[in-house]
């Protein structure tokens, strides 16, 4: 089912908007400054792509790095440039995914790709520190974020909410 979704979803317009993505990538690509963003970008291009059966998780998330003075600066770089992404190439994604949903959703057989489009709306305007992941590894990380803020409760640690 995910390879037939898939295959009709890149026909009827995702391997547009993959390209939209690429071309990002590309002129981002340009300057060393935008570096994280053509990363983020190729990312979002293969969702783009071929959405069905894969998710986006945050990286922290994804490798289990706890807050330090690394995390803490890249996360500083990764929202200047999720800002930079969103005033550029993120607003144009943002409405075409959001029409594309919208028109979608108004057929029953729509609807699973109107859902894909609405996920891909809400990533195309954030970008930097996602990363594509199948949908089973999506929900073993989801899985192992929750055991560990449940452990956190357990133990009367004060516990941050998270996005």
């Amino acid at each position: 089912m995910r390879f037939a979704g898939n295959v009709i979803w890149f026909v009827l317009g995702g391997g547009v908007t993959a390209l939209i993505w690429l071309i990002g990538a590309g002129v981002f690509a340009l300057s060393i400054v935008g570096l994280p963003l053509t990363r983020a970008a190729v990312e979002m291009a293969r969702l783009s792509a071929w959405p069905f059966g894969r998710e986006v998780v945050h990286i922290r998330d994804l490798d289990g790095k706890g807050p330090s003075a690394t995390t803490v600066a890249t996360g500083t770089i990764g929202f200047v440039a999720n800002v930079v992404w969103a005033c550029t190439f993120g607003i144009a994604l943002f409405l075409a995914y959001l029409v594309a949903g919208v028109v979608n959703c108004l057929t029953i057989i729509g609807i699973p790709f109107g859902l894909q489009s609405f996920k891909l709306a809400g990533i195309s305007l954030w970008p930097v520190g996602r990363r594509v992941v199948t949908r089973e590894l999506a929900d073993l990380v989801r899985r192992d974020k929750a055991a560990a803020t449940l452990e956190k409760y357990r133990e009367g640690r004060p516990v941050r909410a998270q996005p």
